[in-house]
């Protein structure tokens, strides 16, 4: 064995199943495992309350899956740069390894490390653990980066991709006992209330991870394609926030649904691989467009014409609307820290859409009460809605909440089970309760604008706004690409 010490600086990716830094550095020598909170740093990462319980979870999982191979995760609390140093004094390390991220200013931050800790004779190694291809490396025909998703999937999946690596069999620990603090010490949870709920719904962890995985493969994934926006079948894998801190492999995933004997996809889980690469495509506009975080990426809509209305936006996130699709989804953010994919695109398109809130608004509250939170699909998400993306979706496309209901909730158990006060009333009002006749509402004790809302707004009227919004912006690009 080598007498090489290197520290593996855990961040998004709490796992040891497929991990390359990890790997790579049990191949050296003795495993200094360390996980840094460095909440100035985070901060680039807009990790907020949600995920902030998600860490504090998936920290415990990673500390007790590394001690069951005799490895002590250090954690340290403090300036990442400043803790790395002190780590390597106090054990005499000569290499740190960690795998990428992909926020444009942690990236910027990370390369300052990387060069600091070289100049001072440290081996110093990255790699890409936690996406399917170096966002970087793909580029169309004419060397530029993708704006449409159909041609960089079709781009993609005639790439090869590495085999997943193994847990390293042996795993060489460091002889020397370390200064840590535990997970409860850095606070992440502390004061938290409403979170307390989100461990009846959630598993953190990489144990969790695998599970819901496996039983995704068993129960779900053959009617993916056909219920995944079955808001009763709940045909989802909900992996997202697994994803999301690293819990998972998205090259794993992968090789458990791609035959590389045959080079063929398993037929039945095509549609989910879709989402993977929706999650790289994500990742490549963040790379390419750094900015698409707080502005839009199509610089008309920075003269759209919002309205902003605080007292709509409160109505919004509480699930007040009068609109019972939009209402549930909101209630069940609150609950479980998740939404249906499907429920997601109404909701935030009857925010941009109807009530003229800008998508920032929309996308920050997602980022404090999702535990998925992951800055490149969040912000994809909602400048695909709000139509100021690359790939947007047409500005036309101005999704009516009573048909979505209909639709894809069509029995309206979704809609009844997070709004309990509209349980009794038929199928056939249950999306639209201001239909309802009055003696069927009196007896079921339900009174509309006292015990559930009224529509805060008309679906025509604001529909109609919403296209002469977009009408404006679409003659204000035609004036700032003539120059006046």
């Amino acid at each position: 064995m080598d007498h090489n010490k290197t520290i593996v600086w855990f961040r998004k990716d709490l796992r040891i199943l497929d991990h390359p830094a990890f790997w790579e550095a049990s191949k050296r020598g003795e495993v200094i495992p360390v996980y840094i909170w460095s909440p100035e740093d985070e901060m680039y990462a807009q990790l907020a309350e949600a995920s902030k319980w998600w860490l504090h979870y998936s920290l415990k999982a990673l500390s007790e899956r590394l001690g069951k191979q005799g490895l002590q995760l250090i954690i340290r609390q403090g300036d990442s740069l400043s803790i790395l140093k002190e780590i390597i004094y106090e054990s005499q390390a000569n290499s740190v390894f960690f795998n990428e991220r992909y926020e444009p200013l942690i990236r910027k931050r990370d390369q300052q490390i990387k060069k600091l800790l070289m100049e001072e004779n440290i081996k110093v190694k990255s790699f890409h653990g936690d996406l399917l291809y170096d966002p970087e490396s793909i580029t169309n025909h004419q060397s530029h980066p993708y704006k449409v998703f159909t041609p960089f999937w079709n781009h993609c999946i005639k790439r090869s991709i590495p085999a997943p690596l193994p847990i390293p069999s042996t795993i060489y620990s460091s002889k020397k006992k370390l200064n840590s603090l535990k997970v409860d010490d850095l606070g992440l949870i502390s004061g938290m209330q409403w979170h307390k709920k989100l461990l009846h719904y959630w598993n953190p962890g990489e144990i969790g991870a695998t599970s819901q995985f496996q039983m995704f493969i068993n129960e779900k994934m053959v009617d993916y394609k056909s219920k995944r926006d079955d808001l009763k079948q709940y045909h989802v894998s909900q992996l997202s926030p697994h994803l999301a801190f690293g819990e998972l492999s998205p090259r794993w995933i992968w090789y458990t649904l791609f035959n590389y004997e045959t080079n063929e996809m398993d037929v039945k889980g095509i549609s989910f691989l879709r989402q993977l690469i929706w999650r790289e495509f994500s990742y490549h506009q963040l790379i390419n467009n750094p900015q698409c975080v707080e502005t839009p990426i199509r610089s008309e809509y920075n003269h759209f014409p919002w309205e902003d209305d605080e007292h709509l936006f409160e109505l919004w996130k509480k699930g007040e609307t009068g609109y019972p699709i939009v209402d549930a989804g909101m209630r069940e953010l609150w609950e479980t820290g998740y939404m249906h994919n499907r429920v997601r695109m109404v909701v935030a398109s009857f925010l941009v859409k109807h009530l003229l809130i800008p998508w920032k608004k929309g996308a920050d509250w997602f980022k404090e009460t999702l535990v998925d939170f992951d800055l490149a699909n969040n912000t994809m998400g909602w400048q695909w809605v709000s139509g100021c993306g690359v790939d947007a979706a047409p500005y036309f496309r101005i999704f009516n909440p009573v048909l979505q209901g209909e639709k894809f909730d069509r029995d309206g158990s979704y809609v009844r089970k997070w709004i309990p006060e509209l349980s009794d009333i038929p199928n056939k009002y249950i999306h639209q309760p201001w239909k309802t006749p009055k003696e069927i509402l009196h007896n079921y004790g339900i009174v509309l604008g006292l015990t559930y809302p009224y529509p805060v707004i008309d679906h025509s009227y604001a529909r109609q706004r919403a296209l002469e919004a977009y009408h404006y912006i679409s003659e204000a690009k035609v004036h700032i690409s003539s120059g006046d």
